[in-house]
């Protein structure tokens, strides 16, 4: 569905995104993900057609950005950073407004307005002015043109900003229903965000892409552990395909202790069971050992960025 190969931005000696490569299929939910200023919002533009790339291509459900803009752009629904909207028009108006640009027609343009109103959570206020809404419903407008006119593709940099805890867990279901329908590329700089709705995040960090992987797949990590009585170093340390013992914790009279070894911790756990059982020894817990966004986060800035 979207194809970015080597993509590359400058504004003069400052490069805001560096060879920039990735995939994404139809219907995946993909977190781009980084600190602020780490380029995100400047691939979501070039993505969008509105900035256009120093280097490197972009393909679009088949179409080349160079080449066909603005069929690319039909195919995409988009919420901007800071949410730009017509303070002076009423929600409603607004939305049919954008509907118009989109091109849809009179004989859809009800039923869409009333389905969007609704998904949004907008329908209470779809006759107010948009200058009186808070902050966090100015951002649900921002979201309901961008899905108005049922895009393939939907581009939202940053759609929670703003909502409050309430309105988060709806934006959230709102965006795991979008996927059904679309492909959703969702920037943000929160974890919490990423995990809650997404199935792959991608990194990027001083314009460079560092990871690209499914959340599934980062959640087991390559060390296994093991919780057992005290003093059962020596005993791990000693087994077949074992390479290295750390003991993480000591507490009335158990250890829990990481295996790394040459084979995943998956493989490895049976053959640790039958040992420590069969030395006679208890064995209180037995996991791989799971890694979040934010551990993963924290060894990349300590990685200096290295793409892994």
């Amino acid at each position: 569905m979207i194809h970015v190969d080597h993509l590359t931005r400058t504004y003069g000696p400052h490069t805001a995104v560096d060879d920039v490569s990735f995939a994404i299929g139809a219907g995946e939910i993909v977190g781009l993900l980084g600190h602020n200023g780490a380029g995100k919002t400047t691939i979501m533009k070039m993505l969008t057609g509105f900035l256009e790339p120093t280097g490197g291509t972009i393909r679009i459900n088949g179409l080349d950005m160079a080449v066909d803009r603005r069929a690319i752009q039909a195919l995409i629904g988009y919420l901007p950073e800071n949410c730009p909207v017509y303070p002076e028009m009423t929600v409603a108006g607004y939305l049919e407004y954008q509907a118009t640009l989109h091109g849809v027609g009179a004989d859809r343009m009800g039923p869409l307005l009333r389905d969007t109103l609704l998904r949004t959570a907008l329908t209470d206020k779809a006759g107010q002015r948009i200058a009186t809404l808070s902050r966090g419903y100015r951002q649900r407008v921002g979201v309901a043109q961008a899905i108005l006119h049922r895009p393939k593709i939907l581009i939202l940099d940053e759609p929670t900003n703003g909502l409050d805890p309430t309105q988060i867990q709806h934006m959230r279901g709102l965006l795991r229903d979008l996927a059904r329908e679309s492909t959703l590329l969702i920037s943000t700089h929160i974890l919490q965000e990423v995990q809650a709705v997404c199935d792959r995040v991608i990194i990027v960090q001083r314009g460079r892409k560092v990871l690209d992987a499914r959340l599934a797949d980062l959640s087991a990590g390559q060390r296994l552990l093991v919780t057992t009585d005290t003093g059962a170093d020596e005993l791990l340390a000693a087994m077949d395909g074992v390479a290295t013992v750390e003991t993480l914790s000591v507490e009335g009279g158990r250890s829990c202790y990481a295996l790394s070894g040459e084979v995943s911790a998956r493989e490895l756990a049976a053959a640790v069971a039958a040992t420590v059982v069969g030395q006679g020894r208890p064995l209180y817990g037995l996991a791989p050992e799971a890694r979040n966004l934010e551990k993963i986060f924290s060894e990349i800035n300590m990685t200096g960025g290295r793409e892994q």
